[in-house]
């Protein structure tokens, strides 16, 4: 089991008393496959990928990410291991204007402290992957929505994560790139035995799915079952 959640509660200061965005989660992302999670906004998708990446602490439970305990870990730990071993697609690919496509997927390289010229070359490679080969010298105001996708996805590759987080990637594009952009995420799960977990409101996505689990009021349930909880 790559990812793992594991009766996970979160909450957030209220007024006097404390809001629950997670409430006793449970879930497990094997290597190789995709899992959605569907739910209306406010439900607790972004809180649920959030925990998952070590970005937020939780106030009880447990979360392995390929085979580490990470409740116990440090910033600094925790931030290596983000670095290591997971990938984040964000729902708007924030890429700076002044780098070209290779140069946004290279500069993950340079944080992680590889030698420039293996960046380059890995960069090169994973635009390949996803298609964009022929675009490592454009900026992003010479792409499209899609392909400004497509480098963010690559970007979350540069380091061979077993955890590929993505949130809502096909919000912003029309229907046609949006289905090219998972199309992509799920050939690179299969092809990389990556365990990606696909952040969406979009119910269609759950076809291409290897499971489907959805989120309402901090609950997570399987499609048609009560409430899971790892056990």
């Amino acid at each position: 089991m790559t990812l793992l959640v594991h009766d996970v509660t979160l909450t957030y200061p209220d007024g006097d008393g404390r809001l629950t965005a997670l409430d006793a989660v449970g879930l497990e992302a094997p290597a190789g496959t995709l899992t959605a999670v569907i739910g209306p906004s406010g439900s607790g998708k972004s809180s649920l990928l959030a925990v998952a990446a070590t970005l937020v602490t939780p106030d009880s439970g447990r979360v392995v990410v390929a085979g580490v305990e990470t409740m116990g870990l440090g910033a600094a730990e925790k931030s290596a291991l983000r670095r290591e071993k997971i990938g984040i697609v964000f729902q708007q690919p924030n890429l700076p204007a002044s780098l070209t496509a290779a140069e946004q997927v290279q500069l993950m390289a340079h944080l992680s402290g590889r030698p420039a010229r293996a960046g380059r070359r890995r960069a090169l490679e994973l635009l390949d992957a996803v298609g964009l080969a022929d675009k490592a010298g454009k900026r992003p105001h010479q792409l499209s929505g899609g392909q400004r996708q497509r480098i963010n996805i690559a970007r979350a590759l540069m380091n061979d994560p077993a955890v590929l987080l993505v949130d809502e990637p096909t919000s912003a594009l029309d229907h046609e790139r949006g289905a090219a952009v998972l199309d992509l995420l799920v050939t690179l799960t299969r092809e990389r035995s990556t365990a990606t977990v696909l952040v969406t409101h979009d119910h269609a996505h759950r076809e291409r799915a290897d499971s489907t689990v959805t989120m309402t009021d901090g609950r997570l349930t399987a499609l048609g079952t009560a409430p899971l909880r790892t056990p």
